[in-house]
């Protein structure tokens, strides 16, 4: 990358997961392969209980408002339907973050993050930038995916984690409501995503912007805008001074 083109005064960097730390193979062949192989006995166990039992009121609810004929019958075949349709419903994404707990803890899934992101995370960190996640993802499943990475716990090196709870990743105020919540200005802040509309929502917001390129993520529209990253080493950013 020239130099010329780096970001410049950013205190924080926000990170989307898929795709920009994380290969999205690891979400689409380990991840939620993982949740279908254990739904039907992780339901039988814990649909009465309370935390899996207000995640399944919350998607019967979502189910009896949703407007594309989703299957009736048991939970089950709806946790599927979504599953199928990759829908970012956020009691879906709570009940996925408490299986993959179970199977980070029992040694099952190990997070998968790409070998420059421990190096960027240390760096950053080190010059006093500070770090966030906004994922589809639900907090306990991002916190989960750095806590037991490939290349250890990571979690010191990130100061925040947002979901969906702050809004959709396409919408401009979900980045107004991150800003706020980190107490910096939009324009000192980094988002590095693979997702054109979430950038050009970020942009709009008055975020700096950077397109991550991976191996395996998808063709994204031209004429787009936004610079491209393809390795975090060439984001050396420069310390921040409060």
């Amino acid at each position: 990358m020239n130099p010329t083109t780096q970001p410049s005064g950013v205190a924080a960097v926000l990170l989307d997961i898929e795709g920009t730390t994380t290969p999205i193979a690891f979400v689409y062949q380990t991840l939620f392969p993982y949740v279908r192989a254990h739904l039907a006995p992780y339901l039988d166990e814990h649909a009465a209980t309370g935390p899996v039992a207000s995640i399944i009121n919350g998607l019967e609810r979502e189910r009896a408002a949703d407007s594309h004929a989703p299957p009736p019958g048991p939970i089950g075949s709806y946790i599927e339907w979504l599953m199928d349709r990759d829908r970012k419903s956020t009691p879906l994404k709570d009940l996925q973050g408490l299986m993959w707990e179970a199977g980070y803890r029992r040694g099952e899934l190990i997070g998968d993050v790409f070998g420059d992101v421990p190096r960027a995370l240390t760096r950053w960190h080190d010059d006093g930038i500070d770090v966030g996640l906004f994922s589809s993802g639900s907090v306990l499943a991002q916190r989960l995916l750095f806590s037991y990475s490939t290349a250890g716990d990571l979690t010191s090196l990130i100061r925040w984690y947002f979901d969906t709870t702050v809004g959709s990743k396409r919408e401009a105020i979900s980045y107004r409501r991150i800003a706020d919540e980190m107490r910096i200005a939009p324009g000192s802040i980094l988002f590095v995503s693979d997702v054109v509309p979430e950038l050009d929502a970020a942009h709009d917001a008055g975020m700096q912007t950077r397109l991550s390129v991976r191996p395996g993520n998808a063709a994204q529209p031209e004429g787009h805008g936004h610079q491209i990253v393809r390795d975090f080493d060439e984001l050396q950013l420069a310390g921040w001074q409060s």
